[in-house]
């Protein structure tokens, strides 16, 4: 089992009232506190096939400007989609399955280039998306209990998809056991993992109450399994995923 980043993004910045101003009192906020931003998304390679979780901006996005009064800078272009599944020795072609954690443009944006592909998704997502398309897998999560989790969907051996409603109301995440350790591609749970340490939401959530409840139930997660939480939105992300490194709250 291989876990990579793709990488879109970096040197980006966010402010904290877009970090945690979600759930942390106004006047709590520390209005010059800036937290690092970027933008990658993660593949799985089982030796058995290719999964993608989630499919970064349309490549035709055009790069960000760095304006002092916008609450998030996602940062200086890496590379687009195509390139930076090139950079880590992979095709469109090598992709047999797409995990969709949510409908937002930066995880979404190329799906259309998987006609080929099993792309798995919540099935109040896939409704949200009108996406009618027969390689479209609308999940139930069927597939009962997983930790502390009430419904999960198994969509290979030891790669489990999660409900984790509040983001968006179909958000999911993805957890995969390798070696004793699970690694948890949460999508956008938290912008920056200061976030889940301080148990906050960001100001980004269609539900507020559904998001409360999964970044609870995912900190309980993290409190009982050893897991490497690899973030959309900050460095941390991929500095976990490169040093093995483990979530402490």
């Amino acid at each position: 089992m291989k876990i990579v980043a793709l990488e879109f993004y970096k040197n980006g910045r966010m402010n904290e009232s877009f970090a945690l101003g979600g759930s942390l009192e106004k006047e709590k906020i520390n209005v010059n506190k800036k937290y690092p931003a970027s933008l990658q998304n993660y593949l799985i390679d089982t030796g058995k096939e290719v999964i993608l979780v989630d499919t970064g901006l349309p490549i035709e996005t055009p790069d960000f400007e760095d304006k002092p009064d916008q609450a998030m800078f996602m940062g200086e272009k890496v590379a687009d989609f195509k390139q930076a599944l090139k950079n880590v020795g992979y095709k469109i072609e090598d992709v047999s399955k797409i995990i969709l954690t949510h409908k937002h443009p930066d995880h979404a944006g190329e799906l259309r280039l998987f006609d080929h592909a099993k792309i798995f998704m919540s099935r109040i997502e896939a409704e949200a998306m009108k996406l009618t398309s027969e390689n479209i897998v609308k999940v139930d999560f069927t597939d009962g209990e997983y930790k502390n989790f009430e419904k999960s969907q198994i969509i290979a051996n030891n790669i489990v998809m999660l409900p984790a409603y509040g983001h968006t109301t179909g958000n999911s995440l993805v957890v995969v056991e390798d070696n004793g350790i699970l690694y948890m591609i949460h999508g956008d749970v938290t912008y920056t993992d200061e976030a889940l340490r301080q148990n906050q939401l960001s100001v980004v959530f269609e539900d507020k109450e559904l998001a409360k409840e999964t970044l609870e139930i995912v900190r309980t997660f993290i409190k009982e399994n050893d897991t490497v939480y690899l973030s959309t939105h900050t460095p941390e992300g991929v500095t976990a995923l490169e040093n093995n490194i483990i979530m402490k709250l």
